[in-house]
């Protein structure tokens, strides 16, 4: 056997089996814990419905509810305050460790993401499963890659592997975890989060599929109601106003979520968990006023498709009321508790509270323009796409967006439009100077968590090894340890050039590599992985 040959065998061998195996172990471990929490959450959304029908047709048990919902708030509260990395949703924290930022241990963040999670929604928090499915994927990454004592460029691919896996579970759409992974987590089109992330997703949801019928649960489309009609020329000058006002609406959310975290800020009670019940008690009154003020959202944005049956509802205990007006009230009320979830960090979803919002919006604005000549064979249309303009315009995630219309319809009769009004919420977005809002949340999570101290600039010169894992590939597709830069890459013959994404590393290269870091060994041992050769220089730039 040539030399040659040999080499890419043991490369073959020591790199691609190795993601393989470690992105079907994640797999299967987001596939069966994270089938099993969305069904507990698929439970605790009927209970909680069925508890608030009871006590509303037995109003004086109602008290019972607001201080079971305090004492149970409280609770969770001091959770968080022992374990931050559940705060909110989970999905910032989750994003940083993809990324080497945040550290945590997967099995505290996994036990306790999971239960406060579930006693959110049980409670009749309106609560979504798809930010701790993703967190929980994330965990179930990490622990693969602990438990086998993997470096730390694995144990990220896993965790970003892990959390597109727990999102594609949740929403039952594959291409939409894969691509949420490579455009938020990493923010990177790496072939290697890509390849690791399928592979996670594929086997994740290949479990899902087999255990869902055993417990005779559907595997089906997330929203089965939709149905596309043609869309003509005047529907286009509909959509691009719909869009424009989901946005504006976006961008209130987005302002209102960063106002309520410094109004909770100043809330010490009880060490802070006492804020905890604002937003608890808050939603109980709304579980009282509207049985589509529960859960996450999905039965709301079911509800608001053709096949949906959604004409008259009550609010209050009052049937009188018109759609729109019924509409207005729901969309209103889900906007307050999804701002206060984030503001306060809820351990719970706000991703499809978040779509809940903006499908809502497309239904009020479909109402009325169906009343200005609209046909209302479009109102689908509105529904859906004003969902992805909502999320999109808040989160910057527009291909996340694009591809999420397709996978939870099922339909690809709503492309064009759909590019359209995602368009049109990136660009509002964009020009309002927003950021994207988990990036914000993890940059405030890091500050307060002081995750940044004790970090210093350092330069770390190396000598890309024969058969090392980088060699033969570009710069832009090496993960790299966090806030890092390669500046600096000279040729065996000494040419030396400032490297660009695209420049290809070779074999003998030498590389001179800057980041900001609080552990020089851990940063070296990781690098040396990839170069495949021990570190010759290590300074400290001062």
């Amino acid at each position: 056997m040539n030399t040659k040959l040999k080499k890419n065998l043991n490369a073959l061998k020591e790199n691609a089996l190795n993601m393989f195996c470690m992105s079907v172990l994640t797999g299967l471990f987001a596939g069966v814990l994270i089938t099993f929490y969305n069904i507990l959450m698929s439970i605790g959304e009927e209970k909680s419905a069925d508890l608030y029908t009871l006590l509303f047709n037995n109003p004086a048990f109602i008290p019972l509810l607001f201080v079971g919902l305090a004492a149970g708030a409280v609770v969770i509260g001091t959770v968080v305050r022992f374990v931050p990395m559940i705060r909110g949703s989970g999905i910032p924290q989750i994003e940083g460790a993809a990324r080497g930022v945040v550290k945590f241990k997967w099995y505290v963040t996994m036990c306790s993401m999971f239960a406060a999670s579930l006693a959110c929604v049980f409670m009749g928090y309106p609560a979504g499963a798809e930010g701790p499915s993703l967190e929980l994927g994330g965990c179930c990454g990490s622990a693969v890659g602990v438990i086998c004592r993997r470096n730390m460029m694995v144990r990220r691919l896993q965790i970003a592997s892990g959390a597109s896996a727990g999102l594609a579970v949740a929403f039952n759409a594959p291409i939409t975890g894969v691509v949420f992974a490579m455009e938020e987590a990493f923010h990177s089109f790496s072939p290697q989060v890509f390849i690791c992330a399928t592979i996670s997703v594929v086997t994740a949801l290949v479990t899902r599929n087999a255990i869902r019928p055993a417990l005779d649960y559907s595997v089906g489309f997330a929203f089965h109601g939709f149905v596309f009609a043609d869309f003509n020329a005047l529907s286009y000058l509909y959509l691009a106003v719909a869009a424009i006002i989901t946005s504006v609406c976006g961008i209130g959310f987005y302002h209102l979520v960063f106002l309520s975290k410094k109004l909770f800020k100043k809330i010490t009670f009880l060490k802070g968990a006492g804020k905890y019940i604002i937003p608890f008690t808050l939603a109980g009154a709304f579980g009282l006023i509207t049985i589509y003020s529960l859960g996450g959202g999905h039965s709301f944005i079911e509800a608001l498709t053709t096949q949906g049956g959604l004409k008259e509802i009550s609010v209050g205990g009052v049937f009188g009321l018109s759609l729109i007006a019924s509409l207005i009230i729901i969309v209103i009320i889900r906007f307050i508790t999804a701002v206060m979830t984030m503001g306060c960090g809820v351990p719970c979803g706000v991703f499809i509270p978040m779509l809940a919002i903006g499908a809502g919006i497309g239904a009020i604005l479909s109402q009325l323009f169906q009343m200005a000549g609209m046909p209302a064979a479009c109102g689908d249309y509105f529904v859906i796409i004003c969902m992805a303009v909502f999320f999109t315009c808040i989160v910057k995630a527009p291909i996340t967006g694009i591809v999420m219309v397709f996978e939870l319809t099922g339909s690809f009769a709503n492309m064009l439009p759909a590019i359209l009004g995602i368009a049109i919420g990136f660009i509002v977005g964009h020009l309002f100077k927003t950021e994207p809002i988990y990036e914000k949340n993890l940059h405030g999570y890091i500050a307060e968590e002081g995750l940044y101290s004790g970090v210093e600039k350092m330069s770390f010169t190396l000598r890309i090894a024969e058969g090392a894992k980088i060699a033969g590939m570009t710069v832009r597709d090496v993960i790299w340890p966090t806030n890092g830069l390669v500046v600096s890459r000279i040729t065996p013959d000494g040419a030396a050039a400032v490297p660009d994404g695209e420049t290809v590393l070779h074999e003998n290269d030498t590389i001179v590599f800057e980041c900001e870091t609080d552990s020089a060994d851990d940063t070296a041992k990781y690098l040396e992985s990839l170069a495949g050769k021990q570190i010759s220089d290590n300074e400290n730039n001062t």
